[in-house]
């Protein structure tokens, strides 16, 4: 792409993402607390699925001084529902750092961020560009395919940061950043994208769908049986292993064998690959389990696995 063709692209971008980006509540702010606590939330998980979570954990946790004084399992259980629970172990050990090295203030640049626990090249790139306006470019899925179409090259490693930086707006470095992952949400999506309405047709070689790189792994499928036993207002959960490798140290309801008899209910569920069938009975008393009654009232503020949040709020307990 020229020069002037690349002048052309910041343009008509940013006019388009001035016009139609979408009304999400972590762009009414550039306090790098907010666009950091965002960037992982929004990772490997939908905006739609965010943004309820997103204001909880903003009121619980309003500062980062106030993350880092929290405990891990306060931590977890503002983050239940979201999945990938690493992520929020490592956002709160990057809060306790910035509270006790840098007295609670952001180092303001992307190699400064990158020494944080959990922060990558990307993240470090969006909180630098859109807090602090540092020109740099970030790559994620999204700005990925739209420089792979618009250049109609298989881009790849250093080769896609060198073309997202060649076309970043250096003087609203984190406006454009969000408007190429807004054109790659909304418009240039993998499949079907919407070219009549993209505000840079003209300036893209492929014009349409390119051919899926890789594929999509298959999808497993699994049925899983769960108690529901409760007692003067109480419920029976069991803590995971501390060292498992899914959700560590979270709390759920201990699972059983299926019986002949009718389940409460039954829901579905998804972790990475596997789809599962859940059972969940009433009152069937597991053998050998070592669990605690927790007070319902107690519930909101526990480290729950995502499924038990699920279970819990469709038998309308939480």
């Amino acid at each position: 792409m020229t020069r002037p063709q690349q002048n052309r692209f910041r343009t008509s971008l940013l006019a388009w993402y001035d016009r139609h980006r979408r009304d999400l509540p972590w762009r009414a702010s550039r306090n790098p607390y907010r666009v950091w606590l965002s960037e992982i939330m929004l990772q490997q998980t939908r905006v739609a699925a965010v943004i309820a979570h997103y204001r909880e954990f903003l009121r619980r946790f309003p500062a980062v001084e106030k993350l880092a004084a929290a405990r891990e399992a306060s931590v977890l259980a503002a983050w239940s529902g979201l999945g990938y629970y690493r992520r929020a172990r490592m956002l709160h050990a990057a809060a306790k750092i910035i509270a006790r090295e840098h007295g609670g203030k952001f180092p303001p640049g992307e190699k400064a961020l990158r020494e944080l626990p959990g922060i990558g090249r990307y993240t470090a790139a969006a909180i630098a560009s859109i807090a602090f306006d540092e020109p740099v470019a970030v790559v994620d899925g999204n700005v990925e395919r739209v420089l792979q179409r618009v250049s109609g090259k298989r881009l790849a490693g250093e080769e896609l940061w060198a073309a997202a930086n060649s076309l970043l707006d250096v003087k609203r470095p984190g406006d454009f950043n969000q408007a190429m992952m807004e054109l790659g949400a909304v418009v240039c999506t993998p499949r079907a994208p919407g070219c009549l309405v993209c505000p840079v047709v003209e300036l893209c070689a492929t014009r349409g769908e390119s051919a899926a790189t890789n594929k999509a792994a298959p999808q497993k499928k699994r049925e899983i049986h769960y108690s529901l036993l409760q007692r003067d207002g109480e419920v029976l959960l069991v803590r995971r292993a501390r060292d498992a490798s899914l959700m560590p140290g979270m709390w759920e309801l201990p699972e059983v064998k299926a019986n002949g008899a009718t389940p409460l209910f039954t829901l579905r569920h998804s972790i990475t690959v596997t789809n599962y069938t859940v059972r969940v009975w009433r009152n069937i008393a597991p053998s050998g389990i070592t669990g605690k009654w927790i007070p319902r009232e107690r519930l909101g503020r526990t480290a729950l696995t995502g499924l038990a949040r699920k279970i819990l709020k469709k038998a309308e307990v939480l």
